[in-house]
């Protein structure tokens, strides 16, 4: 398993879903003109960020379970 790269690949997809996460976190925690500015395109980052690790992840299992 460690020693495949996709699996390298879909921990990288979920370190940058938390990275953006904690982005949007902070900023609204701040509540200020970076929050206002940019919270709706950093929580649209988050879902596509979210929708390329999950697919990676059902790619990762549909690839390991033979098809």
């Amino acid at each position: 398993m460690t020693s495949d790269p996709l699996f390298y690949i879909i921990i990288i997809a979920c370190i940058a879903v938390l990275a953006v996460l904690f982005l949007g976190i902070g900023s609204f925690a701040k509540s200020g003109e970076f929050h206002k500015k940019y919270a709706n395109k950093i929580m649209r980052w988050r879902v596509g960020l979210q929708f390329f690790a999950v697919a990676l992840i059902m790619l990762y299992i549909w690839l390991r379970d033979g098809g």
